[in-house]
């Protein structure tokens, strides 16, 4: 892994801090201490943002109690047997675990990550031949181009100081006609820029919210093309300093689903001149 972050960011947070306080809170979340965080997670989490019940007991319980996703995105993913997906955060992998049942054996599901607690987590409890872990950057994906039919991600992509990467990232890795479907916090206001350089707030999935038109506007420059964005209202913040910053800038998750182009114009306009 590189020692030194070289992707751009859009507000002044020192990297190597945000680094710090994202690999300690989900630490912190794969060894159950879950005392001090400013988010929910586990089953009834799980449960209430409409992962249904069936589904969740047939996953690794150790992976659903440390779930720490923001609402429940796979639907929108469509996976259908023998796809290949790439869960950007995938954390103890839940989610990942979940999309597995859905491609079935002749699919495959990857998941990166930058917390070893997490990934060692996730690799004790595979049992599946189709699901591998990876730790990666999700601004640096180690993947060939178009290697991907869809990307999943639930409450990650907020963590980065370079959402654009991500998304244009995303978009590289995915095949033409493939889907983006995630789960994630965005704002109604921007976020202040003293707010925005407090790391532990960052980690905690608030003071990294982008203002959900630029959060918009960043997966369009990627190339992608938003088919539907709905809210997820049970989910809340539990801290009182966490739940003070989500008023003050209304913080909400959101889940949506956004394709890449089928075709690009040139090849369009090749095959109309053929």
């Amino acid at each position: 892994m590189p020692t030194t972050t070289t992707y751009p960011t859009v507000v002044d947070v020192d990297p190597d801090e945000l680094d710090r306080h994202i690999t300690e809170m989900y630490r912190d979340v794969a060894n159950g201490d879950v005392r001090d965080l400013h988010f929910q997670t586990g089953r009834r989490l799980a449960e209430a943002l409409g992962y249904p019940i069936p589904l969740l007991n047939a996953l690794p319980a150790e992976a659903v109690s440390s779930f720490a996703g923001v609402g429940h995105h796979l639907p929108l993913a469509r996976l259908q047997p023998g796809e290949r997906v790439l869960d950007l955060g995938s954390g103890s992998g839940m989610d990942a675990f979940a999309a597995a049942k859905q491609v079935g054996p002749t699919g495959s599901v990857t998941g990166v990550d930058i917390t070893p607690e997490q990934l060692a987590r996730a690799d004790r409890l595979n049992r599946d031949r189709t699901v591998k872990f990876v730790r990666a950057r999700i601004e640096e994906l180690p993947f060939a181009d178009g290697t991907f039919d869809a990307v999943i991600s639930n409450g990650v992509v907020n963590l980065s100081a370079a959402k654009h990467v991500v998304f244009a990232e995303a978009a590289r890795v995915l095949r033409p006609g493939g889907r983006l479907a995630l789960a994630d916090i965005v704002t109604e206001r921007q976020i202040a820029e003293g707010t925005a350089c407090q790391a532990d707030l960052w980690a905690a999935c608030i003071a990294g919210a982008s203002r959900w038109d630029l959060y918009l506007d960043a997966v369009a420059a990627a190339g992608l093309e938003l088919e539907l964005i709905h809210s997820n209202p049970t989910y809340a913040f539990i801290s009182e300093r966490a739940q003070r910053a989500s008023e003050k800038y209304g913080a909400q998750s959101v889940s949506l689903l956004a394709l890449k182009p089928a075709y690009t114009n040139t090849t369009k306009t090749q095959e109309v001149s053929q």
